[in-house]
C-alpha cells in the first residue's frame, strides 16, 4: 500500500514538474510575443513620426512678367536650391489663372525640399557645403523651421518626397470600402440567414457550407485573380478603380460574415423561436422580429472586424491595379485609384530617403485607423451582448 502511495506522489510531482514547465514556457511565448510587438511599434514610432513635421522657408516672392515664365525669377537666388520644386513649379501657374499679382510681392512660408528636411531632422542628405550654410544661417534667422507637415494629410501621392501626401489613397480606401461594405454586408448576412434558419441539412447546403469554410482560409492573392479574371477581363470593370477593388474584397469578405453571422444566429437561445412560433409567427417573421435583433451586435462586430482585414489587404488590390500613382483626389468610383495599403507599398519601393519616413507614418496611420475599428467592435460586442 506504502509502494502505491509513493507511487501516485511521484506520478503527481512529475505532472506539477510538467504543468510548471509549460506554464513558463506559455509566458515565456507571451512575453515575447509583446516584446516583438513592443519593438515593432517602438521602431515605427520612431521611424514614421518625423513624417508629421517638414520644412519649411520663409520666403519673398516676387510676382513678374519675367517670374510667368521662370519661376526662379520669383526667388532669391540663394533659396532657389532648398526650396522645394513643387512650389516653384506652382508659380507660373498662379501668375497664369490670376495676372493681377503681377508687379507686387508677398512673404510666404513654402516647402522646403527633402534634402533640407533630412538635414535638420539629422538624417543622411546630399545637400553641398555651400546649401548647409545656407540652411544653417536661416535657420539662425527664423527662416527655416519644422512645422507640422499638413501636406501629409491633404495632398496626394507625389514623386518629391517633401510634396508627397496620403489623402488620394484615404480617400480611395474609404470609396474602396463603401463598395465592399454595399456588396458583402447585404448578401453575406442573408445568405448566413438562409443558412442558419431556413435551407434544409441536406448533402447540397453542407456542400455550401464547406466551401465557405475554406473560401475563407484561402490566400487573399487568388481573390485578386478572380476579380482580374471576372470583373475586369469578362465584365470590363475599369482597371485601379475603387470598384473593381470594392467588389474584390467584397469577395473575400464575404465567408467572413457570414461565418460570423451565423455564429450571432446560433447565440440566440431556441427558446425565443419556440415563444415566437408559439404566438402564431411565420418563420419570416421570427427571424425578421425576433432572432435579427437580438444577433445585430455580433453581426456588426463581425463585419467591422471583416472590414478592418479587408482595408489591410494589398495582394488582391495589387493584381487589380490599384498601385497606380495617383496624384490628385478621385472624384468617382470608376477613376483610377489607390488604397492606403498600396501606397505604403509604394513608398517603401522609393529610393529616395525621405520616403522611408513617409512609408512609416502611413503605416502608423494605418494601424490607428485598423485598431480604431477594432476597439469598435469590441466595444459594440460588449456594450449590446446579452448573456442568455
Amino acid at each position: 500500500m506504502s509502494d502505491s502511495f509513493d507511487q501516485i506522489s511521484q506520478q503527481l510531482k512529475r505532472r506539477h514538474r510538467k504543468s510548471a514547465r509549460l506554464k513558463w514556457l506559455s509566458m515565456g511565448a507571451l512575453g515575447l510575443a509583446g516584446l516583438f510587438l513592443l519593438w515593432f511599434f517602438t521602431d515605427m514610432l520612431i521611424k514614421g513620426l518625423p513624417a508629421f513635421q517638414q520644412a519649411y522657408v520663409e520666403t519673398e516672392i516676387s510676382y513678374s512678367e519675367e517670374a510667368s515664365t521662370d519661376a526662379r525669377q520669383a526667388l532669391d537666388s540663394d533659396l532657389i536650391p532648398i526650396v522645394s520644386r513643387t512650389e516653384i513649379r506652382s508659380i507660373p501657374r498662379l501668375l497664369r489663372n490670376e495676372p493681377d499679382l503681377i508687379g507686387s510681392s508677398e512673404t510666404l512660408w513654402l516647402l522646403a525640399n527633402s534634402q533640407v528636411d533630412q538635414y535638420l531632422k539629422g538624417q543622411r542628405n546630399k545637400l553641398s557645403d555651400e546649401e548647409i550654410a545656407t540652411v544653417d544661417r536661416l535657420v539662425e534667422s527664423g527662416q527655416v523651421t519644422q512645422k507640422f507637415n499638413s501636406t501629409f494629410f491633404t495632398q496626394g501621392d507625389s514623386k518629391t518626397a517633401e510634396s508627397a501626401g496620403i489623402l488620394s489613397a484615404v480617400v480611395g480606401t474609404i470609396m474602396t470600402m463603401i463598395v465592399t461594405l454595399a456588396i458583402a454586408f447585404p448578401i453575406g448576412v442573408m445568405t448566413a440567414i438562409y443558412l442558419e434558419e431556413f435551407a434544409p441539412d441536406n448533402r447540397f447546403t453542407q456542400l455550401i457550407e464547406i466551401n465557405i469554410n475554406n473560401l475563407a482560409a484561402i490566400p487573399s492573392i487568388l481573390f485578386g485573380l478572380l476579380g482580374l479574371a471576372i470583373f475586369i477581363n469578362f465584365f470590363g470593370v475599369p482597371r485601379s478603380s475603387p470598384l473593381v477593388g470594392g467588389m474584390t474584397l467584397a469577395l473575400m469578405t464575404l465567408p467572413v460574415i457570414i461565418i460570423s453571422t451565423r455564429t450571432a444566429l446560433r447565440s440566440v437561445p431556441e427558446s425565443i423561436r419556440h415563444a415566437a412560433f408559439g404566438l402564431g409567427c411565420s418563420r419570416w417573421q421570427v427571424v425578421k422580429d425576433h432572432v435579427l435583433p437580438l444577433a445585430m451586435p455580433g453581426i456588426m462586430t463581425g463585419s467591422i472586424i471583416g472590414l478592418a482585414q479587408a482595408m489591410g489587404e494589398t495582394a488582391p488590390l495589387i493584381i487589380v491595379g490599384m498601385v497606380a500613382f495617383i496624384p490628385d483626389v478621385g472624384a468617382s468610383f470608376t477613376e483610377a485609384a489607390t488604397v492606403m495599403p498600396a501606397q505604403v507599398f509604394t513608398w517603401a519601393s522609393e529610393p529616395e530617403k525621405a520616403f522611408v519616413e513617409k512609408t512609416a507614418g502611413g503605416i502608423l496611420l494605418l494601424l490607428t485607423i485598423l485598431i480604431s475599428l477594432n476597439a469598435s467592435a469590441v466595444i459594440l460586442r460588449k456594450k449590446f451582448e446579452r448573456r442568455w
